[in-house]
């Protein structure tokens, strides 16, 4: 795939609806004096409320569409459709005449009331430190031709305008924070639309290339490299996140689910196992357990004793790593080829997204009262694909933690203590420098369990 070029297609549109004139009238009238005097849509609460309230967002129509009305019919200007409330991401949706200048940062689109704001189009907005490797994106209004620079490549293709910045390269982000939002985003158009990607980096859109040509049939455009003015009729700029690794099909149209999400990840990637073996009666037949290992942090250390054990047990058991540099094609390859997987919790865990249906994910959980957020980052993603999926947290003994404290310390009798000090000293104690050693017999039953599902019919 280029390295050069893509976007998207929506459909949420606003109007003051003749039933309701007398409410949206004064709504709108709102809208139009603030947009007047300059008012710049970066106060989040109140940008929130007028550009959700005032300007709300249609409901979907028969066939996909998102409006109040046939769009090619209204012959009425239509306004920007912004969501500034959502816990984690901001969305805003331009149709009409809107102009794209990459390199300078800018997007401008016809109105005849002046507008201007700044957003981030990237799904962490309250993560400063995610942000700060997220370029801002000027959204700016101009009211006659002559205010704006003439465009130099036009077309019908809808556009969406995404960054990959924030923690580019770890799987567990890459996922939620991009990958999965932009299936959200771009999969109504059926492939029939552009990305203009922000700070994103040749190996990166070389890793992903064969989501990111399933959902574009277009080549990507290096939005902070692009010296042309772009026109488009239609512009997403930011995208649409539900949860973490997951998507909620209430919020989609058509019910997309995570279901979706996996059989689109599978065809991306050419995987040809759709569901886990099965077993049955036959215990004869030996499913296979991919372990992903770990060399950085939260070490399994006694890697070799595990696997002797689910080998005992049945299971032909592989023990592998996808880092930066492995090839994911590969990687997804050996993932979809195993009926169940597991690992200390941690990015390697998301290409569970890779597993067959009615496989078993196995997330070991360290010490920190990390549990809940093991099972929101991994394991409900996990039931959402179909798969089930089993919690082991480690004691005090399966802790390297206890090599370096007392068993006294505040880390052992009181973590809620260190969680109160911030998610720096949370990370710094229990996810950068605790490895793992699991009591292969107290684990036994966690493996027996996951066997058991793989013979249930």
């Amino acid at each position: 795939m280029g390295y050069d070029q893509k976007l998207i297609r929506s459909s949420n549109r606003v109007k003051c609806r003749k039933l309701h004139l007398a409410f949206l009238t004064t709504c709108c009238c709102l809208v139009s004096v603030t947009l007047l005097v300059g008012y710049s849509v970066s106060s989040t609460k109140l940008s929130s409320w007028l550009w959700n309230h005032a300007v709300p967002a249609a409901a979907p129509m028969a066939g996909g569409r998102i409006g109040s009305q046939n769009l090619a019919a209204d012959k009425r200007e239509l306004k920007p459709v912004c969501d500034f409330a959502d816990a984690r991401s901001v969305v805003c949706e331009l149709e009409g005449d809107i102009r794209i200048h990459g390199n300078s940062s800018s997007i401008l689109f016809a109105s005849s009331s002046p507008a201007s704001w700044q957003m981030k189009p990237h799904p962490r907005k309250d993560d400063p430190n995610a942000l700060s490797h997220v370029t801002q994106i000027s959204v700016t209004s101009f009211t006659a031709d002559g205010d704006a620079p003439r465009c130099a490549v036009s077309g019908s293709t809808p556009a969406i305008v995404f960054s990959t910045g924030g923690y580019m390269g770890n799987p567990f982000h890459d996922f939620t924070d991009v990958l999965i939002p932009l299936f959200i985003t771009s999969f109504q158009f059926d492939g029939e639309v552009r990305f203009l990607v922000g700070d994103i980096a040749p190996w990166w859109i070389q890793k992903y290339e064969p989501i990111l040509t399933g959902l574009s049939r277009h080549d990507i455009i290096d939005l902070n490299r692009d010296d042309v003015v772009r026109c488009f009729p239609h512009v997403i700029v930011g995208l649409r996140f539900h949860k973490e690794m997951s998507i909620d099909p209430s919020r989609t149209q058509n019910g997309l689910s995570m279901l979706d999400f996996g059989r689109f990840v599978r065809r991306s990637f050419a995987l040809r196992r759709e569901s886990a073996t099965k077993l049955g009666a036959d215990r004869d037949k030996k499913p296979r357990l991919l372990i992903i290992a770990r060399r950085a942090t939260r070490v399994l250390e006694n890697v070799d004793q595990v696997a002797r054990a689910a080998r005992g047990l049945g299971f032909e058991v592989v023990v592998a790593e996808a880092g930066r540099k492995t090839n994911l094609t590969a990687f997804a390859r050996l993932v979809n080829s195993c009926d169940g997987m597991m690992g200390v919790h941690g990015a390697g865990l998301a290409n569970f997204v890779f597993l067959p249906m009615n496989t078993t994910l196995i997330q070991v959980v360290p010490l920190g009262q990390l549990d809940e957020l093991a099972r929101v980052d991994f394991g409900a993603p996990a039931e959402d694909m179909e798969m089930k999926y089993l919690q082991y947290g480690i004691s005090e003994e399966e802790s390297t933690l206890i090599e370096r404290y007392p068993r006294d310390h505040t880390v052992f009798k009181d973590p809620t203590a260190i969680t109160k000090q911030g998610w720096t000293a949370r990370r710094s104690v229990y996810l950068l420098n605790q490895n793992v050693k699991i009591d292969v017999v107290r684990f036994r039953d966690v493996l027996i369990q996951a066997l058991e599902f793989l013979h249930q019919e």
